[in-house]
């Protein structure tokens, strides 16, 4: 926990045209700017030459920030290689499947290749011993949205089969687990494990993606150990995990990295979330990915990425930066940091602009984010240290999002179509239907879950497409619901091992006892729709043709001539807890309809189910509920808010007092 909001900004002094360090603080200082990331992309200027270093510009920026009272995080920048490098040992460069990454990108390096190690320690090493002692530097980011970079040449093929032998012990296990002999694909000797790269097992090629992201564990764990024996008492270790952007922004879970095993390498968890804005601007992807990251550690995180405007079509409407500001901290941020200052002036992220423009001049965003930073100095002694007690979570699964890669949602190969329908689409869709009810949510991480992880604390636990499984892990989520737990699963779940061996028992295994369903067929519907709790709804992408077992209420059927037997959605009981299950892919209304039977049998009250604007609760160090009023809409808003005293403004309110928001307005209370 820091001990105040942060409001900050990545700090290129080294890629201004000009000198205008002074100019820049000043501006800093008047828009309420309290912390500047530094170093953390600029390795070729802080060692122009191997062995040479020159600390001229981080020395007169943390000078500079020192005199100011303005806070800096270092960042080791270990992410984009300088060229004499790249020169000396052209082996550096990660081997993927397309052939050898060619020089010029940031994140083109092989992260277990014993040169980049090397020289990438020892300009750590010099970095810290120069900057540690700094009085201005509360904290370190090590590396930057850190990944594997596709890295498989040689030494990583050879790293992963003395992993698999340490995993499976024999060839004989190895190729039961994998069925490799389909296709002739049989190994009888550890050096004849062929070369992952061109597999067409889908088992073998997501272990080996599962060990690739095992990498990335171990290389940020090696920097953070390297940062900690410099590093004072009272500076902290930090990471910007960032997440799937195939849609063109922050959009799911991070296939190439496991989060929760990363976090335990780190003091605060960071994240970078970039997301639409204008007509766009909806707070999802804020609040999903804050979820997410503040659940790595159950502790308020770090901001340490977001767009002040970004691409051209993020430049925002006025209001929205406050509001994408507060929203953060509704989610249990402690510090939200736009990348970057200034627009740059050249390469090739010339066009994702800062919060000044090109022009340097104090802009309607600059001038809105003024605002930000009297409000953040206001709420300061209020908003640290914020907690969440949320009864509701969702569970997620690297390992399943890997799997339905190779066996995706459709089409059961690793083919494609437009529009398909994907793991992130699946959590995306049931965390959409809580977060339009403003019911709280928790992540839990499957796939390293401790045994001893206390699962009964939550009420109503949503698994989305658990496509692959271990045996371990179902089990528990059974007796979660033995002892009282509600359940709520959706298609593809629990129909292979983690492994992805299809289990060979009916599905979904082990957890028909949980839903009270079986199938043994399915398919993508055509025409299809769904009675009862699905109102009519079309069937879309993928659809089970659920059996109903004795004693399980069918909650929705499909409506098509001869699928019209086959239930959709289910509910049942099993021990103490209810399951449902649904087995479709449909409209968000349909699943929100779910979810509204799923919270009444879990007990979870929504009192701000049908308020008019997105509503987040928190609770501060006293036990005192925060509320966050977030109208995500150009339309001036009337909520009815309890009995409180607004933190931004001092007024206080009655119970039931109907308060206007305007466009992309906001209302932050203690109750």
């Amino acid at each position: 926990m820091l001990k105040k909001l942060y409001y900050g900004v990545a700090y290129y002094d080294e890629y201004m045209p000009y000198d205008r360090l002074d100019e820049d603080i000043r501006m800093m200082k008047e828009a309420g700017i309290n912390l500047v990331r530094i170093a953390e992309s600029t390795w070729s200027t802080l060692e122009p030459r191997p062995g040479v270093f020159d600390y001229s510009h981080i020395d007169r920026v943390m000078d500079a920030m020192y005199k100011a009272g303005i806070d800096v995080i270092i960042g080791t920048p270990t992410y984009a290689i300088p060229s004499w490098l790249e020169k000396m040992h052209p082996e550096v460069l990660a081997e993927t499947k397309q052939g050898r990454r060619p020089y010029g990108a940031r994140q083109i390096m092989d992260i277990t290749s014993p040169a980049y190690l090397f020289y990438g320690e020892r300009v750590i090493r010099k970095l810290m011993e120069h900057v540690a002692n700094h009085p201005a530097v509360i904290g370190y980011q090590i590396d930057n949205e850190t990944k594997y970079y596709g890295t498989a040449g040689n030494n990583v093929q050879r790293m992963f089969v003395r992993y698999l032998r340490d995993k499976f012990g024999t060839t004989d296990a190895l190729n039961a687990e994998f069925g490799f002999d389909y296709w002739s694909n049989r190994v009888d000797a550890w050096e004849d494990v062929p070369d992952v790269r061109g597999t067409i097992n889908g088992s073998f090629a997501a272990e080996f993606e599962k060990f690739q992201r095992s990498l990335v564990t171990d290389f940020l764990a090696w920097q953070a150990a390297i940062v900690r024996e410099y590093a004072r008492p009272d500076q902290f270790v930090t990471h910007n995990l960032d997440f799937d952007f195939s849609r063109g922004h922050s959009s799911g879970v991070q296939p190439d990295v496991d989060h929760d095993e990363v976090a335990k390498c780190l003091d605060i968890a960071g994240c970078d979330i970039y997301h639409p804005t204008q007509d766009h601007l909806t707070g999802l992807e804020i609040a999903q990915f804050g979820d997410q990251i503040r659940s790595l550690k159950n502790a308020p995180y770090l901001v340490l990425e977001t767009e002040a405007q970004g691409f051209s079509m993020w430049t925002p409407y006025p209001g929205q930066l406050r509001l994408q500001a507060v929203s953060h901290l509704a989610s249990g941020a402690e510090m939200v940091e736009y990348w970057h200052w200034h627009s740059i002036h050249n390469a090739q992220e010339t066009y994702w602009k800062g919060l000044l423009s090109h022009d340097f001049k104090p802009s309607a965003v600059y001038q809105e984010a003024k605002i930000v930073g009297r409000e953040f100095a206001k709420l300061s002694p209020e908003l640290t240290g914020l907690h969440k007690e949320n009864k509701a979570a969702i569970l997620i699964s690297n390992i399943a999002l890997t799997s339905l890669k190779y066996f995706n949602i459709g089409m059961g190969m690793s083919f494609s179509r437009p529009g398909m329908l994907d793991y992130n689409g699946v959590v995306r869709w049931m965390y959409q239907s809580l977060y339009d009810m403003n019911i709280g949510v928790d992540f839990i991480y499957a796939d390293h879950l401790d045994e001893n992880a206390d699962l009964s604390k939550y009420s109503m636990i949503c698994v989305p497409a658990l496509y692959a499984a271990s045996e371990e892990l179902l089990g528990k989520l059974l007796d979660y619901e033995k002892n009282g737990g509600t359940l709520v699963a959706t298609f593809k779940t629990a129909f292979a091992n983690e492994n992805i061996k299809v289990y060979h028992d009916e599905a979904p295994h082990t957890l028909a006892k949980a839903f009270g369903v079986s199938y043994s067929q399915f398919t993508i519907p055509e025409k299809v729709s769904v009675s009862g709790i699905g109102g009519g709804a079309p069937a879309d992408a993928w659809m089970e043709l659920l059996i109903p077992g004795e004693g399980t209420e069918v909650l929705g059927r499909y409506e098509h001539p001869y699928w019209k037997a086959y239930a959709a959605v289910t509910r049942a009981h099993c021990g103490e807890g209810t399951g449902y299950y649904v087995g479709c892919h449909t409209t968000d209304a349909a699943m929100r309809a779910v979810m509204e039977e799923a919270l009444r049998s879990a007990g979870i009250d929504a009192p701000y189910a049908d308020a008019p604007v997105k509503v987040r609760v928190s609770l501060n160090e006293k036990g005192e509920r925060i509320l966050f009023f977030l109208n995500y809409s150009m339309e001036e808003k009337t909520v009815q808010v309890p009995a409180s005293v607004n933190l931004i403004t001092d007024e206080q309110y009655q119970n039931g007092q109907e308060v206007a928001l305007g466009d992309w307005g906001y209302l932050i209370v203690k109750a």
